[in-house]
């Protein structure tokens, strides 16, 4: 037997549409595909629906008769906002930093005054930094082309002003101090820390290069390799062993490459940047940490979100 649904204004509760005979085993998707023939201002991706006006969104795939509605089924609507896809975001948000620092790595004119225009720092740090912090962002180029799948295709359009405020901003800031004419590297007593800075960054990168990136659930946030859902476990990659004792290896790798750099630059907006990401990345973690103990009632109990055994 067909279904009807009327589709009301969370907010105003005011009908919006209404569809008449709707198959059982139609899902959400489908029934935003419907209601977009009749409000095509509200493509499927802008649209939320759910069956209470401040409850959960329902997911795309959930089945309409699968729901505690009867034959007349009211759902709720609220607009998303203007959408953009978490491919374009993520292009943004990396190829910005990417190519802001080679502009004050190569020293274009108006950034350090006209005799420093297109020289080159006599300091092999710098030169370092720049292939280190170049390499972090080609790889997240390429993961997003190639590696990546996501859960979510879309994200509010004005998140990705926020984020690129953030990512483009520190790495402008960054690499005007480390570029600078004037910058002066570790000295010879603080060269063994910029040393270990530099493998403990190579290591780390290696590390989130090989690893959890491409993992079924593997990642704190929209990147998922697979919609299936499963406890992710170390393999015989020795980068993939730190599922042993957290549970978003990914950010361990992450953090773990900035403190990098800040050691090998000894540069404040550095450590500044590592301190605000190590910040967030520890929030999205304990998220996932959480909804994984919550799904998983055999989750491993000596994983921790980020750090080994602290937290």
């Amino acid at each position: 037997m067909s279904h009807r649904v009327e589709i009301l204004d969370a907010k105003t509760r005011e009908k919006l549409c209404f569809l008449d005979k709707v198959e059982p085993h139609a899902t959400i998707a489908e029934i935003k595909n419907l209601f977009t023939k009749t409000h095509p201002q509200w493509y499927p991706a802008r649209q939320s629906l759910r069956l209470d006006p401040k409850g959960k969104s329902l997911k795309d795939e959930d089945v309409l008769q699968k729901l505690p509605v009867g034959t007349t089924a009211t759902l709720y609507f609220r607009d998303l906002g203007a959408q953009i896809s978490w491919v374009t975001v993520f292009l943004t948000e990396y190829a910005g930093p990417l190519f802001i620092y080679l502009l004050f790595y190569f020293r274009v004119p108006f950034i350090y005054g006209h005799k420093y225009d297109f020289t080159s720092s006599r300091h092999t740090v710098v030169h370092l930094a720049c292939i280190c912090h170049s390499f972090h962002y080609i790889k997240r180029l390429l993961e997003t082309l190639f590696v990546h799948r996501f859960s979510h295709g879309t994200m509010p359009l004005r998140n990705i002003f926020k984020n690129c405020t953030y990512y483009w901003g520190f790495a402008a800031w960054m690499a005007y101090y480390i570029n600078h004419p004037l910058y002066t590297p570790p000295s010879n007593l603080r060269s063994s820390a910029g040393e270990t800075g530099a493998r403990h960054l190579c290591g780390k990168e290696a590390g989130s290069a090989t690893s959890p990136s491409t993992w079924p659930c593997g990642t704190c946030g929209p990147l998922v390799r697979s919609k299936t859902r499963k406890i992710p476990y170390p393999t015989k990659n020795p980068f993939t062993w730190l599922f042993l004792l957290v549970s978003c290896p990914n950010y361990t790798y992450e953090v773990g490459s900035w403190i990098g750099f800040a050691i090998m630059t000894q540069c404040l907006p550095v450590a500044l940047f590592s301190l605000v990401g190590f910040t967030q990345m520890t929030i999205w973690a304990k998220g996932k940490h959480r909804s994984y103990l919550k799904e998983f009632r055999d989750y491993p109990p000596l994983r921790m979100p980020i750090i080994p055994f602290l937290l």
